[in-house]
């Protein structure tokens, strides 16, 4: 008789995957081999593919050859999917063992980006229960491959525990939990909330990885005393710094030059590196003598453009590197960008906390009233509303061939309801087309100006109209 669901768990956790404490993230189109590769270099223990849309993996042969992409060095590995389907899901499955080697299957429950809501996986599952407990159950009774998965919290911590107990009791056998809810992503991100993360660790009897906030290697011991998890993931802090796990914040010209040999080696497309390049270099991208550089990495066609701009930013950094960090002589920059350590060194791209970001927008959006509600008439404008508009006038001024305003401007207004100008063809106004469509429906009349023929169809209707037969006939 096979161990109990948690002892095979912790045996899964300690035995197979040799109790990582440092795990890179599943990350679409970011955690590719030759990403996976670099972290590996770099202390991290436990990779995860990026995730894969299972009906897509069934059914498209290239996008399965490419999700597989994997080496003997990459091991211990763990294949993300989502999936809504569980029969499609275990098809996934087969076909990803008749493919490679891996240490288990992760569910995604956690994607909270728009794309997922309209495909109805990752983290817009989290009210359907009963499907995700078809959806672990299918994996853990059919194969021998351990099943996991990674969520998101609900603002409800003991919802949260119930969710979590759920997954446990399908057989998910390694739960990986973000601390933060489905709603905090993009501007709103926030702070993800380790307490909900300990509260999972308390209840469940599986390993429990943590993810959120992991912005410095001192980050991941902080979060496992505090937590009790069993090991600890990153995703948007590893992708600014890929040494995040050992420790060290090195610059930021070794970690892309290093990345892009493993791209040698191990392929990957052009807008995988694109992006990887822009997360590494974000800070140094940000000072205006370098924009120059990047256009070079937002407009490279090839690997070797992004080496050459890599290497163009060495050369203007490396001698301050070489000097030591207090050659650098701009705290401005370090403040401006909120930063801890000179921008050519790997570090975190921290974000600005929501409320200042909601606040920014409600500023925008009182100028942008005012704006709209005060617009201000210049020479050009006359007071019956007629001649050219700002917004015209900066039109004409990007194209000097528009030659003053067209017909339209100088037509009369709509005698209905509406501010807007009336047809030059209206044979029932003047009037505008939605206001003459309204008169023609509401009146029976022809427009042939609008091309609106609303009595000439309905007599034509009339004429071919079949007489009603009585039931008593």
């Amino acid at each position: 008789m096979p161990p109990p669901p948690e002892k095979r768990g912790f045996r899964l956790y300690r035995e197979v995957l040799k109790d990582p404490k440092h795990v890179i993230a599943p990350m679409v189109d970011a955690s590719e081999l030759a990403w996976r590769m670099l972290g590996r270099k770099y202390g991290s223990h436990l990779c995860y593919t990026p995730m894969w849309h299972s009906a897509v993996f069934v059914r498209d042969e290239k996008y399965r050859k490419n999700a597989l992409q994997t080496c003997p060095d990459d091991r211990p590995l763990i294949v993300q999917f989502c999936a809504n389907d569980p029969e499609t899901f275990k098809k996934a499955v087969e076909l990803t063992f008749k493919s490679i080697d891996c240490d288990a299957i992760d569910l995604n429950l956690g994607c909270p980006q728009v794309i997922a809501k309209r495909g109805r996986f990752g983290a817009f599952l989290e009210g359907e229960w009963e499907l995700i407990t078809k959806l672990v159950s299918i994996i853990n009774e059919n194969f021998d491959v351990p099943i996991t998965c990674k969520c998101r919290v609900f603002e409800d911590v003991q919802k949260t525990i119930d969710y979590a107990k759920m997954m446990e009791s399908a057989g998910c056998q390694i739960l990986t939990v973000h601390g933060r809810t489905k709603e905090q992503k993009g501007a709103l991100t926030g702070l993800a909330d380790w307490n909900y993360i300990k509260a999972v660790v308390e209840h469940v009897n599986i390993p429990v990885i943590a993810n959120g906030n992991i912005q410095y290697f001192e980050d991941v011991q902080r979060c496992i005393n505090y937590t009790g998890c069993s090991g600890v993931m990153s995703a948007e802090g590893h992708l600014t710094n890929p040494a995040l796990f050992s420790g060290l914040n090195p610059p930021v010209w070794q970690m892309a030059l290093e990345y892009l040999d493993w791209v040698d080696k191990y392929s990957c497309p052009l807008s995988y590196a694109r992006g990887h390049l822009f997360k590494i270099f974000h800070h140094v991208l940000q000072i205006k003598t370098n924009f120059h550089i990047r256009d070079m990495f937002a407009k490279g066609q090839s690997f070797e453009e992004f080496r050459h701009a890599s290497e163009m930013i060495r050369d203007i950094y490396l001698p301050f590197y070489e000097k030591g960090h207090e050659s650098w002589q701009n705290p401005e920059e370090l403040k401006a960008f909120n930063l801890k350590y000179p921008p050519y060194l790997c570090q975190p791209y921290v974000r600005p906390p929501p409320e200042e970001h909601l606040k920014k927008m409600e500023t925008i959006n009182e100028i942008q009233k005012e704006e709209r509600s005060k617009r201000p008439l210049d020479e050009n404008v006359d007071a019956t509303g007629g001649g050219l508009s700002k917004r015209k006038m900066k039109k004409l001024e990007r194209n000097p061939r528009i030659k003053g305003p067209r017909a339209r401007d100088s037509l009369p207004m709509c005698a209905g309801s509406c501010p807007n100008p009336a047809g030059a063809k209206c044979t029932l106004g003047p009037l505008c087309k939605q206001c003459c469509r309204t008169k023609c429906f509401t009146e029976e009349l022809d427009c042939d100006g609008h091309k609106i023929w609303v009595k000439t169809k309905r007599e034509t209707a009339r004429k071919f109209q079949t007489p009603t037969v009585s039931v008593t006939d």
